[in-house]
């Protein structure tokens, strides 16, 4: 789906002629599931790129208000539900604009501490009521783990013949795997973000300042949250994540097994790639067995 300014330029002028005068700057980089530009100073509008993620609109609209108010941080709000139109066959969003640039790109202070805060916005997440919330689908991030075993296990082989040339353990990640796969989150499911990544982070000031892109969010195993621990914290930083939050050893091994998973799709091309995310994709993995060697 090419989706382009002059569409959403289109979009606004057809639906919602108050906001015709408006400035529409596409933000980049862009998401996956959704695409994002600014419209104004104060809005932004978010449109689906695929059909598999459109049921996300509605999620968003319907969860972040009641979820916001509980929060510790900034997340986005929907002012208003653009129906198909112009040749985009789907619903999309105008929602307000958060200020900061991703952690990705922008300056972080002091990475413990920008740690902390993020252990603090997930639990304030996790201990918010979560009655009638959406639950995970098959394979989606939240639900069980054991989804993607013969994935994983496909992925391990591919690096056991050889699939690319390295020197990562074999046994010793199949054990991470195994280990993640002894048990399961069998308590009352409880909010998840669904993709904590530094690219859905927002700093301002070397400081955590918002939480963005909640298209997976739902309730189920907090384990799929915890994945940064690895991608972007290391030593004190991964230490001070961890302290901050009340999971016990388990959640964290399955964090390990999901952090591995889309490690190693990544690395050995089970999944769409590139170099810069292959490399990216195996210090991941070195950390993470570097890490499970000391447990």
């Amino acid at each position: 789906m090419n989706i382009t300014s002059k569409l959403v330029k289109r979009l606004i002028a057809e639906q919602f002629p108050c906001w015709t005068a408006l400035t529409v700057t596409e933000v980049l980089p862009n998401g996956w599931d959704n695409r994002t530009f600014r419209l104004g100073d104060e809005m932004s509008v978010r449109l689906p790129s695929a059909e598999r993620y459109i049921h996300q609109v509605q999620k968003e609209h319907y969860w972040l208000r009641k979820l916001a108010p509980f929060l510790p941080l900034p997340i986005p709000n929907t002012i208003a539900i653009g129906e198909p139109a112009s040749g985009y066959p789907w619903q999309w969003s105008v929602n307000g604009w958060i200020e900061g640039e991703t952690a990705a790109a922008g300056h972080i202070a002091h990475l413990p501490q920008f740690a902390r805060s993020l252990a603090k916005f997930l639990m304030a997440l996790q201990q918010i009521d979560s009655t009638n919330a959406p639950v995970p689908g098959p394979g989606k991030r939240g639900g069980d783990l054991a989804f993607y075993d013969d994935e994983t296990r496909q992925a391990i082989e591919l690096l056991r013949r050889g699939r690319r040339s390295d020197d990562l353990d074999t046994k010793a990640i199949t054990n991470v795997w195994n280990t993640a796969l002894e048990s399961k989150w069998t308590t009352f499911p409880i909010w998840i973000h669904g993709d904590i990544s530094l690219g859905n982070l927002l700093v301002e000031n070397g400081e955590l300042s918002a939480v963005i892109d909640f298209g997976g969010i739902c309730v189920g195993d907090p384990a799929c949250d915890l994945a940064i621990a690895w991608t972007a914290f290391s030593g004190e930083s991964r230490e001070a994540f961890r302290d901050a939050l009340n999971l016990d050893d388990a959640t964290w091994a399955r964090a390990r097994g999901w952090t591995l998973w889309k490690a190693l799709i990544t690395y050995t091309g089970l999944s769409e790639t590139n170099t810069i995310e292959a490399q990216t994709s195996y210090r991941t993995i070195t950390r993470i067995l570097a890490e499970h060697s000391q447990i």
